[in-house]
This record gives C-alpha cells, structure tokens and sequence, in this order.
C-alpha cells in the first residue's frame, strides 16, 4: 500500500478554512521557489483536492509532497482569476506551470513628431506624443518595412541632430531614399502628405494611397507639369511593386495573427504570424518550458466535476500549450481583431482577455479558405522551428535534462550522468547472453558496452540470468565503491518490470548497493510503445512519463540500444554454438588489442581454443579470470 505524505498540520489548517470564491493560488517548495500557480471559480475545492487524495508517482505526485507554503489571492471573477494567474506566472516562473519566456519586449516602427517626421526602429515604452505601428515580430521587421517607406515615400530616417545641420543632401538623397527635407528639395506640405499616405500604407489603405496619387498625376498632367507627374507615377510604380511582393491575399482581414502549435521531443513550438494593414510582417517562434507537467495539472483540476472534466480532458497538449501563449502574451501585447488559430481555445479566456483590453476579437478554430492557407504556412513553420530548436540543444541533453527532473536527480552537471541499461537474449533458452550498455555525456558509449554470455542456468530464465549478470557487472564495483576508488552509475535500468526489478534488488541488497538506483522499464497497457512505466526497487510509485515526454525518449533509446546490443551478440553466438566455434570478439573483456596479442601468441582462434587455462593466461593483459572465460567460451 503507498504510503501518504504527510503535510503540515498548520498548511493543512489554512487549507480547511479557504473560502469558496474564485481565486489564485501559489505553492512553494522548502527552498521559497514557486511550484505552481492556479486559478480557481471555488479556491476551497479546487485547493483541498491536491491534498486530500493520494497522486502517486506522477508528476503531480511530485510535486504535492514538495508543497510547504501556500498563498491565495481573493478575486471578483473568474476573469480576474485567469489574467492574475498568468501574470503571476510570467512574475513567478513556477516549475508546474506552462511557461513563455520572452526577454526582449516587441519592436515598434516610430513616426517621430515634427515638421518633417522621422521614421526610426523603436523598442521600449511608448510616448503619446509619437506615433507608433507594431509591434512587429523581429528587428528584421522593423528595418524592412522602414526601407519599403524610404523606397516609396522617401521619408527622411536621420537623427534631428544631424537634420538639423545638413548644407546639402546626404548619400540617401542620391539613391532616391530620401527626399531631402533637410535643405528644403521638398516642401513641408509635400512631405507631409508622403507621411499620411506612409500611415495609409502602415495601416493597409493601399487603393485609398494609389487613387490619391492616380488623382494628383492626372492634375499635374493637366497642367502640363510632366516632371512632377512623373515623380508621381514612379511612386504609384515603387508602391505597387511593393505590394505585389509583400501583401497577402487578406480579404476583409487587415491585423491578423496566425497561431500555429507543434509538439515533438517533450517541446513545444508556438509560431505567431502576424499581418498587419494586410502585409505579413514575419514569424516569431516560441518555445514553452515545464509542458510536461502541466498535463498532469490539467488532469486533476479536471476532476473537480463532470461539466468540467469533459471541457478539460478533451484538451491536446497542443490546445494546453497554445492557451498557455495567450493568456500569457496578450496581456502585455494588443490583441488584431482576429486570431486564426491551429487548436480551439478557450471562450473563457477570450472574454476575459476582451474584459482587460476593452477590444473586441476573435478566436478561429479550423479556419477555410484563405486563413486556411495562413494557417497550414504557419504550422509548416512552426515544424522547422521546433526541429531547429532540438537540432541546435542536442535532443540528448534536453532530454538527459528532462530524466533527471522527472526522477529527481539532484545533479549540478548532468554531462557527468551515468547509466547503465541490461537486456537478456536468447532463443528459446539457447546462446543466451546479456549486454550492458552505458550512456553518459548525453550519448551513449559505445566503447564501454558489454556482453555477457549467461551459463548455468536453466534454458529461458531470464531472472536467473538477470541476476547472473547484475552480480558479475557490480561486485567487483561495489568492493572498488567503499574503498573510494570506484563510482556507481546513477541509475541502473532493467529492461523488464516488477520481476526483473526483484531481482536486480537481491542483487544490490547483497551488495550492500543503494536500492535508489534500480529502475525497470516495464511496457504499459497493450505493451504499446509510448505507454511504457518506470518501476523502481525502492518502494517508489510507478511513473508514467507521458508519450512525448522527452525523458520516455531517452529511456526508449538506451533500452532499444541495449536489446539491439544483445540481440546482436545473441545471434553472433548462437551461430558459433552451432558452428562449435566462436569469434574473441563476443567475448566479454576483449577488446582489440587484446585480440591482437592472443592472435600474435597462438595464430589462430583453433590453436587458441587447443590452449590450456594457463597457456592463455600468459600473454600480455589476460589474467587468469579473462583466460578461464575465453577458454569456457570457445569450448
């Protein structure tokens, strides 16, 4: 029977006499840090179900027992609920909660105040006496759109300090950039109706801009001023060229943002498109941390009732993720009027998002058409983000980072995690063998692999031989461990479950070896790939990593890597038994050199097999445990 934690009776006593009203709760951990944030329609319900039942070994589990503060806010609404919520978490940073880390604030293209407005890249608080366009999603952005407004209205970009003493036109005058307000080529109404149609643009009144400039052309031509129409055509041309290559077919859509999820390898990716005045300014990707723990969260809040469960179980890891982004980036941002979205979100988080804004928006699921197209752009890039992501971290060492948080492993460096996984093989009880295979610096060790032929057993039992192998791998290591001149690996993993498990901590209990390091990977319901369990010879809970979970991953990888090692070596020694012969190089303990030196002193694999014990045990490097295992293994 699990054994329940035991909380603190005066933690417990502030739980009892929470109100039932919506709120917002925190949990701390011993060390002050913030496990989670909540939001509750009754904080007295929600609240006491985290301590009033018995999670197990999941990840929720986990983090209950690490609950020694608690803090809850009292709010009006469940609106209230849920933007205080996800500003706390932004704040506070908890562990348990989905969280969108965004150091830099937006980009912003500024129309600067005067005579003859300066156009610039801004990023910081804005000023009421400025006028701003944004945010855009990248620097990039920014300067690409200040070039289409040189290249098109010519508006100057230099600093009012140097504006202000120009004698004669800059290089940008030159390039037809600018159209030199500095020494009066252009006149203040002149200039002054480029920046209102630069706003028009900014904003996508395009026709509004080329029938404004259509008209101006025709009177100029009426007046026979043919260098000004001119001007006034090449313009139309430069705006027109511009279009074609930077609108999107928006429709009736002008600010649109496009929000598409992917979730591979325990990460997420959220890729924002944003279309402003119907141009697509660019992609910005985004990158959730603690995704995994929020499922379980999720789950339990689920619980409180049927309506809710129903809404909430229903939800992907995707729609989690993406209502995470939204709660947590339109509050400090301007919600478009629409958002065109891969996952349905929540309508309560619309309105409370509308409730703070006093903007009207909304939310499309399964959009059609031409935000259709947007969608699937932005899904596709949000895929080659996320594989960008996993590529340039290395997957290993997210996922030997995602390992040691799942099973706690208190590790300052984790390139120094070691383990060892074992896997038995045979064919109806024949050629058995073990292998030990070794991961460590986030890759696995080649080098450090081993196999162990299994003798004296009864043909098929695995436990037997699992325990066979476990005795030979760690007795020598256990007596190198207290005499200080020999190190565990971190985790030991069995393929197998509860079995296998017993009998790894016979093993390590004879040892004297901490029973804390065995743990079994044992298949789930169906013993579908992706539902394994890990079960451990402590006594801890077994734990259900999740089926995307980056840390399943590196399991399934040294346990495939330790059957594909075995079974290798398996195979290589059933054909030497019915052969009568064998290969040095499936033997245990020899490695190429020491291949060369037996082959050197005797010329063959026969005349070594025809050697006594002692004849073996005389060249260089073999002693006379290694010699006894060569001579069982060719005979």
């Amino acid at each position: 029977m699990t054994k329940v934690h035991e909380f603190d009776p005066q933690l417990l006593s502030e739980v009892a006499a929470l109100p039932a009203l919506p709120g917002v709760y925190r949990y701390f951990d011993a060390e002050g840090g913030v496990l989670y944030v909540g939001k509750a329609r009754n904080l007295k319900k929600r609240v006491a179900n985290y301590f009033q039942k018995n999670h197990g070994g999941s990840r929720i589990g986990h983090m209950v027992t690490k609950i020694v503060r608690m803090e809850t806010t009292v709010v009006r609404s469940e609106a209230e609920a849920l933007l205080l919520e996800n500003n706390l978490i932004k704040t506070l940073n908890p562990r348990f909660n989905i969280l969108f880390r965004d150091d830099k604030s937006y980009p912003y293209l500024k129309l600067a105040s005067h005579q003859f407005a300066r156009v610039a890249y801004y990023r910081g608080a804005v000023e009421k006496k400025h006028r701003y366009f944004g945010p855009y999603p990248s620097a990039w952005a920014v300067k690409e759109s200040i070039l289409l407004l040189q290249k098109v209205f010519k508006l100057r970009t230099c600093e009012d300090t140097v504006f202000n003493h120009r004698t004669r036109p800059c290089l940008l005058y030159q390039i037809k950039r600018c159209s030199a307000p500095c020494v009066g080529h252009i006149s203040p109404e002149a200039y002054a109706q480029d920046v209102a149609n630069a706003e028009k643009f900014l904003q996508g009144k395009t026709q509004e801009i080329l029938q404004g400039l259509e008209q101006q052309m025709l009177v100029h031509a009426d007046k026979l001023e043919f260098e000004q129409a001119a001007e006034l055509r090449n313009q139309m041309s430069a705006l027109s060229k511009v279009l074609h290559q930077q609108s999107m077919e928006v429709g009736g859509d002008k600010d649109v943002d496009i929000l598409a999820v992917k979730v591979q390898g325990g990460k997420a990716c959220v890729n924002l498109a944003m279309v402003r005045g119907g141009r697509h300014l660019g992609d910005r990707p985004y990158f959730p941390t603690h995704i995994e723990n929020a499922v379980d969260v999720a789950e339990l809040d689920a619980e409180l009732d049927a309506e809710e469960s129903l809404a909430v179980k229903a939800k992907s890891l995707e729609a989690l993720v993406l209502e995470a982004f939204i709660a947590q980036h339109y509050i400090d941002v301007p919600v478009p009027p629409t958002l065109v979205c891969s996952e349905p979100v929540d309508k309560q988080l619309i309105a409370a998002l509308i409730a703070q804004s006093g903007v009207k928006f909304a939310a499309i699921h399964q959009p059609r058409e031409q935000r259709r197209i947007w969608l699937d752009m932005a899904l596709k890039n949000a895929e080659l983000q996320l594989a960008r992501l996993l590529a340039e971290q290395g997957s290993q060492l997210a996922r030997t980072r995602a390992l040691a948080e799942a099973l706690d492993l208190k590790m300052e460096d984790l390139t120094t995690l070691r383990i060892e996984c074992f896997d038995i093989s045979h064919t109806a009880g024949e050629a058995t063998q073990a292998s030990c295979v070794v991961f460590h610096e986030h890759k696995m060790q080649s080098a450090q692999y081993r196999r162990y032929n299994i003798e004296g057993i009864t043909p098929g039992d695995d436990y037997a031989a699992m325990r066979q192998v476990l005795t030979r791998r760690y007795s020598k290591l256990a007596e190198a461990v207290k005499n200080n001149d020999g190190r565990l690996p971190d985790l030991v993993l069995v393929d197998g479950g509860k079995g296998q498990v017993s009998m790894a901590r016979e093993v390590f209990t004879e040892l004297g070896l901490d029973l804390g390091l065995i743990a079994g990977v044992e298949k789930g319901e169906g013993r579908k790939v992706g539902l394994e369990e890990l079960v451990f010879a402590d006594g801890r809970d077994k734990i259900y990593l999740g089926r995307d979970s980056a840390a399943l991953m590196l399991i399934a990888q040294i346990r495939d890597e330790a059957h594909r090692f075995a079974i290798t070596g398996m195979r290589a020694k059933r054909a030497s038994v019915r052969t009568g012969g064998s290969k040095l190089e499936d033997i245990d303990g020899i490695g190429p050199k020491k291949r060369a030196s037996l082959l050197q002193r005797f010329g063959g694999i026969r005349a070594i097999a025809s050697a006594s014990v002692e004849d073996i045990a005389t060249v260089d490097g073999i002693s006379r445990e290694l010699a006894e295992e060569i001579y069982r293994s060719l005979h």
